[in-house]
């Protein structure tokens, strides 16, 4: 059987087909070439790769200065929160101290008080040293109290420590960054550590630059506000102790002068009671010595006149008569006598009721030592007081301290940074 043929026509119209595919494939041939050609030229020459690598290497080190800019800005503010915590620790550690040195004024204060309270009788008077030292003591408890509020709130300021824990986290996320950046900084197509990576182009779910800078501005603000209101507590205690202190001293001082003027009144009332006694009771006993003195010079007189009389009443006879010279003598001269001895007896009977100011004298004797007794713990207070005012006192007691510490648990946080 013989084949299918084709035509003249058909075989040139396959012909002119191949012809027209091949003259295409040699035009898209060429252009791959020229456009090789022209890739491989620009590649041999570096210029596209040398400029991407260096505006890449700017960009990195801007990223670099930047990140440097901010870690210096949160080491700067850490070294400030630092200092800040010192410095209220210190003011606590002060005002622990004043607190501490509270407690011999108020032991003072109390002992004063508990020695008037042994005086006895009517030197038993709530006076003006009894309301001065309840004042001192009411003082002290109140100046223990805000001494001691202030010193709670400066323990338990943890405002300052949470800020000085966002600021080392930040600020060591900061130095890993820029370890990071540094160490791509000093890269080249020669070092030996870079290779070809899987999926280096993806994009770490992290923050935005605008996040990122909020975040680091945002612990710099709380660490600012912490620290404002660390200085703010600080010039609050540093203010109450001042004020506290003057308001002791003058109390002490007020104390003390109603203490020394209420001595002196005890010791003129002492001094004159006494000089009244002693001076009243001598002149009455001299005044008896006299009176006695006399009523013994005229009682001889007396006997002699009485015994004359008598006598002349034995004359005998006509003898017994009433002279006018010798027996209106006697008799004028007895009644004389009497009278006088008896205004003597008189005198010496009242001045005799001495015996009562004796009595008097007992009572007053021991009001006089009722007042010898307030007067000697006047001044055993005012000894006592001394201690107030001593150089071995002034001071106080030291209390043990109890720093603030920052998020590592020490009171300085050094950071290297490079």
């Amino acid at each position: 059987k013989p084949s299918l043929r084709c035509g003249v026509s058909e075989w040139n119209n396959n012909n002119l087909q191949l012809w027209a595919e091949a003259q295409q494939q040699r035009l898209v041939s060429s252009e791959i070439r020229q456009e090789c050609k022209s890739l491989r030229n620009e590649t041999h020459c570096k210029l596209q790769t040398v400029w991407d690598e260096k505006e890449t290497s700017r960009r990195l080190t801007e990223r670099v200065w930047d990140v440097s800019r901010w870690r210096d800005l949160l080491d700067g503010c850490a070294q400030k929160v630092d200092e800040e915590m010192d410095a209220l620790t210190l003011s606590k550690e002060l005002t622990e101290q004043a607190l501490a040195a509270t407690a011999t004024p108020l032991e003072v204060s109390t002992e004063c008080m508990m020695l008037r309270e042994g005086r006895r009788g009517y030197e038993l008077v709530t006076d003006p040293v009894q309301e001065q030292l309840q004042k001192e003591v009411e003082l002290i408890e109140r100046v223990q109290q805000t001494l001691q509020q202030h010193i709670d709130e400066a323990f338990q300021q943890l405002v300052l420590q949470e800020a000085r824990h966002q600021l080392t986290g930040d600020l060591q996320n900061k130095m890993e960054a820029l370890d990071i950046d540094k160490s791509c900084l000093t890269l080249t197509i020669t070092s030996p550590n870079i290779s070809m990576k899987t999926n280096s182009t993806r994009i770490p779910s992290a923050s935005t630059p605008q996040e990122w800078v909020q975040l680091s501005n945002h612990n710099v603000v709380q660490a600012e506000e912490a620290m404002r209101v660390s200085q703010q507590m600080r010039e609050d205690m540093s203010l109450s102790r001042a004020q506290l202190q003057n308001e002791l001293e003058a109390e002490r001082r007020a104390t003390e002068f109603a203490l020394r003027k209420r001595s002196h009144h005890e010791e003129q009332a002492r001094d004159e009671l006494q000089w009244q006694m002693e001076a009243e009771i001598a002149e009455m006993e001299s005044d008896i010595r006299e009176l006695d003195a006399d009523l013994q010079a005229k009682t001889a007189p007396l006997k002699l006149a009485h015994t004359r009389l008598e006598n002349r009443t034995r004359r005998p006879g006509m003898d017994l008569c009433m002279d006018e010279q010798v027996q209106h003598s006697l008799v004028a001269e007895v009644k004389q006598l009497e009278a006088t001895v008896l205004a003597l007896q008189q005198k010496l009977s009242k001045a005799h009721s001495l015996q009562n100011m004796r009595l008097h004298h007992g009572q007053m004797l021991q009001d006089l030592s009722r007042k010898q007794e307030a007067l000697s713990l006047e001044q055993r207070s005012l000894n006592t007081r001394t201690r107030l005012t001593s150089g071995s006192n002034t001071v106080g007691v030291v209390a043990p301290v109890v720093p603030l510490m920052n998020s590592c648990g020490r009171g300085n946080l050094q950071l290297m940074a490079e």
